[in-house]
């Protein structure tokens, strides 16, 4: 899989952000480009008006990536699936968007021909708006997770990944953070028991902040350039059909629209598995109901292709 099949989610977002710091803060706009005008998604204030400002402040919401200049204008930039951002040498060229300071151009860039990132030029006021109200995980406690989690009866993966229940947590960490706290992906969240919502927090709150560091440590002073929702050393995600690290067993996975659930039956369900939609509606009561039926089933040679 490719680095732009997924949307970057809080670990790399922190990243880019704490990169963006060290390179904008304080520094004052000094061109903007616009080369794709469905970019902007906003009418008023134009991206031009920011000229000659300086970044005050960098924030994230969400998934999406804040730049607050002086006098209270904001640009909100959500990357979605195949945006990313690059820094080059002052006057660089190139994607839907760049943004000259004095050290050098911060370009946005998007992979593919859908174009679905965006640009929202905002003043202050409106800056909740763009703000999704997921809790913020590394900043609240149990209590407040739970109340979060709980506060409708849906499947743990939709729960974790719903923006509106949840900041920063997308189709990747949602699949490790389940699989770290050995829950299944369908379980309901209203039927949890509290020792499982405690285990899930844990889970939750350990995921982010050791994602977060790795890949801190992997751009140290430099700029992201690998942002991607599949590494190597994931334990579920992107994985199917490898090995689950702490047990052995070949990653499943759920396939829904153009996303992905990936866990460890023998981990994670008990040695079930969970219908793929796809799949179920055609082998119906074929189906099998076990990591050990669909062992037998599958060819000795299938099990390193891709379905």
């Amino acid at each position: 899989m490719g680095d732009f099949a997924a949307m970057p989610e809080l670990p790399d977002i922190t990243v880019y952000i704490e990169a963006l710091e060290r390179r904008l803060l304080d520094r004052p706009l000094e061109a903007v480009r616009i080369n794709h005008p469905f970019l902007v998604r906003s009418v008023t204030p134009r991206p031009s008006e920011a000229v000659g400002r300086r970044v005050i402040e960098l924030r994230r919401l969400g998934k999406r990536i804040a730049i607050g200049f002086e006098d209270d204008l904001w640009f909100v930039i959500h990357l979605m699936i195949a945006g990313r951002l690059h820094w080059k040498k002052k006057g660089g060229k190139g994607g839907l968007a760049a943004f000259d300071f004095a050290d050098g151009t911060l370009l946005l860039t998007e992979a593919g021909s859908k174009r679905r990132a965006s640009l929202h030029v905002i003043e202050g006021a409106a800056l909740a708006e763009h703000d999704p109200g997921g809790l913020e995980v590394l900043e609240s406690d149990e209590k407040s997770f739970a109340a979060a989690l709980t506060a409708g009866n849906h499947t743990l993966k939709r729960a974790l990944s719903d923006p509106r229940s949840f900041s920063g947590i997308g189709n990747a960490y949602s699949d490790e953070i389940l699989h770290r706290a050995r829950l299944s992906p369908v379980a309901l969240s209203q039927k949890l028991t509290k020792a499982q919502i405690a285990r899930l927090f844990e889970a939750t709150r350990s995921t982010l902040i050791e994602w977060t560091e790795k890949l801190q440590t992997e751009t140290g002073e430099g700029f992201p350039t690998k942002v991607t929702a599949f590494r190597e050393d994931m334990a579920v995600h992107g994985r199917y059909r490898q090995p689950c690290p702490d047990c052995g067993t070949a990653v499943q996975r759920i396939r829904y629209a153009s996303n992905e659930t990936n866990y460890c039956p023998r981990c994670q369900t008990g040695g079930k598995l969970l219908a793929d939609r796809a799949l179920s509606r055609l082998l119906k009561k074929d189906w099998p109901r076990t990591i050990e039926e669909l062992e037998a089933l599958r060819p000795a040679s299938a099990g390193a292709d891709e379905a």
